[in-house]
């Protein structure tokens, strides 16, 4: 092995382990200046959001943080591996509203099936938030999804998108799918109540993602199901969402969690109890076995083998190899 071959494989690209090192360092260098550029904006319009921690805080992060994953995402394909923007799987492809639709659905079933294992062993109940009006519940349900939204957009470009999908293309899916879950497990870690349970459902919820990005081959399917799941979560059944309780002010019911904190998730929300674990494992089968959900041709192009070159419409030039 020469020195070259350390850094380049036999198509003259880098390894698929150093573009991973120059997303991550362009990631931290554009976040430490967008991001910063976008806060300070925020806190000269509306100080108190900066200084509260607030919803507005949040989406406008979500939105910064997810514009910039997109951006360094397009870099590196661009830069690195001869690829378009739209095999991030982020653009309006073939397919891509029935795949949101479908994780749409999945995520608020899923979160469901989570909250009914909790209903059944007595752990969790519910009842319809008569505190706040009709108009307060509409309108926290309207701007938390978007908030939502925001928040599981950025996460599934910055987790399921460059990094996983280069990984892919080198033919260390198995790796990216673990790499991404524990990176994706651990940014958790710093939220409120977590717990080692949490963490470990919150690296099942990562595999149930990239499962998902892989029976499409694009973003749109794992991003329903994030975004529906939290929202379910935090807006329909007012349980905490990764242990924030701030997200949602008026959710349309009320929880009772009177525990044990092993089954419900206690201070964390059901994220952090096995009702959860139980869901996840489900919920991943489901997603694994889901017939009406198939990538197209070109999606499959871009992702599943390293190769010589891809043009910026797709072609393979010579297809094999490892990254």
């Amino acid at each position: 092995m020469d020195a070259r071959s350390i850094f380049f494989n036999e198509f003259g690209k880098l390894r698929s382990g150093w573009r991973f090192a120059v997303f991550i360092a362009l990631m931290t260098l554009a976040g430490m200046l967008f991001g910063g550029l976008a806060i300070f904006a925020l806190g000269l319009a509306f100080p108190e959001a900066v200084a509260g921690g607030t919803p507005l805080l949040l989406a406008v992060n979500g939105v910064v943080s997810l514009a910039i994953s997109l951006g360094v995402g397009w870099f590196c394909g661009k830069y690195l591996e001869n690829l378009p923007f739209r095999a991030l799987g982020a653009a309006f492809t073939k397919g891509w509203l029935k795949h949101f639709v479908l994780g749409s659905l999945l995520g608020v079933v899923s979160l469901s099936f989570a909250v009914l294992i909790g209903m059944i062993f007595g752990g969790l109940s519910f009842r319809f938030n008569a505190e706040s009006s009709g108009t307060a519940i509409l309108r926290t349900l309207i701007f938390s999804f978007l908030i939502f939204a925001a928040a599981a957009a950025f996460e599934e470009a910055l987790f399921r998108g460059y990094i996983l999908q280069t990984f892919m293309r080198s033919g260390h899916v198995l790796f990216g799918i673990v790499l991404t879950s524990l990176l994706f497990a651990t940014v958790h870690n710093a939220n409120p109540g977590a717990t080692a349970f949490s963490w470990i459902n919150t690296f099942l919820a990562g595999v149930w993602f990239a499962v998902a990005y892989l029976k499409t081959r694009d973003l749109w399917l794992p991003f329903g199901l994030h975004l529906t799941w939290n929202w379910a979560q935090g807006s329909i059944f007012g349980v905490e969402v990764s242990g924030l309780t701030d997200l949602v002010s008026a959710p349309l019911m009320r929880e009772t969690d009177v525990g044990p904190a092993w089954l419900t998730g206690g201070n964390y929300g059901i994220e952090g109890g096995i009702a959860c674990t139980v869901a996840l494992a489900a919920a991943t089968a489901a997603v694994y076995f889901l017939p009406i959900a198939k990538p197209t041709d070109e999606m499959i192009a871009f992702t599943s083998t390293e190769s010589k070159g891809l043009d910026l419409k797709g072609n393979i030039d010579r297809p094999g190899g490892v990254g």
